[in-house]
């Protein structure tokens, strides 16, 4: 029993690694499955069993327990959440490099960040359109909150603005 709960654990220790990966943040509201369900449905009968999922578990304790002793050290769970981590800003520096590299040289300069954003975060910003953001207006757009912009239909906050 003992060794259960702490398997258990263990597992949702590594799950946690996973949301971190896939949001980038932790508790995120907006946990996507890494896994597809084909990768999950290990026999491919188009049903998921609990056998499977135990199995799917199993496997990626084992993948996380480096030194093989049946147990994840500190160490080896924060092995895991950096690797994730680390393939999922990869994936985004490369779109980000993609979506607004205009000369094509593989590098960004300040000019083509520029040219993307066009001052359009500030206006974003400025809800009551006075050209100075106060900081309650930059709170509220970061916090994500809608502006009041045009009547109170503020755009919704856009995650990329911060990283962009």
């Amino acid at each position: 029993m003992k060794n259960m709960v702490l398997i258990t654990s263990l597992g949702l220790a590594i799950a946690a690694g996973g949301a971190v990966a896939s949001n980038g943040k932790m508790g995120g509201k907006h946990h996507r499955p890494h896994h597809s369900f084909e990768e999950l449905d290990a026999n491919g009968d188009g049903k998921l069993m609990q056998e499977e999922l135990a199995t799917h578990m199993q496997a990626r304790f084992e993948g996380a327990d480096a030194d093989g002793d049946g147990a994840l050290s500190q160490d080896e769970l924060l092995a895991r959440v950096t690797e994730r981590m680390t393939r999922r800003a990869e994936k985004y520096v490369a779109h980000m490099i993609e979506r607004h590299d205009a000369d094509n040289d593989g590098a960004l300069s300040m000019a083509e960040l520029k040219s993307r954003n066009k001052g359009d975060m500030f206006a974003r910003m400025d809800a009551d359109e006075d050209g100075v953001v106060t900081r309650e207006e930059f709170e509220a757009r970061r916090s994500g909150h809608k502006s009041h912009r045009h009547g109170g239909h503020g755009h919704k906050h856009d995650n990329r603005e911060q990283a962009d």
